[in-house]
């Protein structure tokens, strides 16, 4: 408790008499009326009520004139993102090095696989034709059962689309990973391995499994029926086996483009979900097919060019990288429009029309193992 103490010398004629009391008190303090002794009043007066000590523990620790800075407040939490555990200091720009390799050898790994894939199937869709010619004649002459389930879900597959097919088990991988995040005691590996930052322990694997990875429902919804509704348009464009290639590749190299963005600006956050890869497959079909007419789902009246669009989505991108607009990865999704866009003008002629040496190298090789294991079975 704290006081303050002061004293002053009191005349009792003073508050007495009024005025003249006061004359009088006066002209006795300046020694011309020897009225009566004066008294010193001692008061004491609280200063400022109780105050509460400060523990030693919440002491400041850093010395005065000390380098050392505070603690920079945690980032904004994005709606799209859980809240992001504590990092270390700002990595130094030699750790995009690794991701650059990555991104350049994942990409030449799965087209080189996407065209050894569309060799094998066409190999296997020429030998299983007479045994599908079998089975249908054999369903013909069985009798047939009524309510099944398993032949409900057959004609529902076979009603769709060969894209819609195609982007089935990426949609379910979305929704598994995203059923992941609901657990609590997955948190940390899905924020180690799920989720893209350059300042994280992990750096590559976050490329491709943060394309799958999803927190919000509303993010994933919106992604999926994105990719559902262009997935017809994009796999009778490139193919399925291209297609699932150009998906993958675009995840990771969207992912590269927004580590470079954030180690450039200096804000490290981490980032998930598919935008990067859908964003690939819009630019691409919009590239190819400008002129085709598109709606909004919730405005449904109101329609526009694909070329309107993508111009539209990545002036929108520019102007958030450009502001530093923290809610979407402006970076991810221009890097996957770019993407799309060069892929379809150049890409395709540079990359998967030049995949017949392999193919050729792989068939060789296919007959050189089918010819050594028939010699051994005789």
């Amino acid at each position: 408790m704290a006081w303050r103490c002061w004293a002053r010398a009191w005349d009792p004629r003073a508050h007495r008499y009024g005025r003249a009391g006061r004359a009088a008190a006066a002209a006795g303090r300046s020694g011309d009326c020897p009225l009566s002794p004066r008294r010193l009043t001692v008061l004491l007066e609280q200063r400022r009520g109780f105050r509460r000590v400060r523990p030693r523990s919440e002491e400041p620790q850093t010395p005065a004139g000390s380098a050392e800075a505070r603690p920079a407040p945690p980032p904004p939490r994005r709606s799209l993102c859980p809240p992001p555990p504590a990092r270390g200091g700002r990595p130094s720009p030699r750790r995009l090095v690794k991701p650059l390799l990555f991104a350049v050898g994942f990409t030449g790994t799965a087209f080189g696989t996407a065209a050894i894939w569309q060799y094998e199937a066409l190999k296997s869709r020429v030998q299983s034709y007479f045994e599908e010619a079998r089975a249908d004649w054999l369903d013909k002459i069985r009798p047939q059962k009524r309510g099944s389930f398993r032949k409900q879900v057959n004609s529902w597959w076979n009603n769709l689309t060969e894209g819609q097919r195609t982007v089935t088990g990426i949609i379910a991988a979305n929704v598994f990973i995203f059923c992941l995040w609901r657990l609590p005691g997955m948190r940390r590996i899905m924020f180690t391995y799920f989720t893209s930052d350059p300042s994280s322990k992990a750096l590559c694997s976050p490329m491709l499994l943060s394309t799958f990875s999803h927190f919000s429902l509303f993010h994933m919804a919106a992604n999926m029926y994105v990719l559902w509704s262009f997935s017809s348009s994009v796999v009778s464009l490139l193919g399925c086996e291209q297609f699932i290639a150009v998906y993958l590749s675009a995840g990771v190299i969207s992912t590269f483009v927004s580590y470079v963005a954030k180690m450039a600006t200096g804000k490290f956050e981490p980032s998930l979900g598919a935008s990067g890869a859908i964003m690939t497959v819009l630019a691409a079909v919009c590239t190819k097919m400008p002129e085709a007419k598109l709606a909004i789902i919730f405005l449904p009246m109101f329609t526009f060019t694909a070329g309107n669009a993508l111009k539209a989505i990545i002036a929108f991108d520019t102007a958030g990288l450009a502001l530093g607009w923290r809610f979407f990865d402006h970076a991810a999704h221009l890097g996957g429009a770019l993407f799309g866009m060069w892929y379809v003008t150049y890409g395709h002629e540079l990359i998967w029309k030049n995949r017949e040496p392999l193919v050729k190298a792989w068939h060789e090789m296919r007959t050189r193992n089918a010819g050594k294991g028939g010699g051994r079975s005789n």
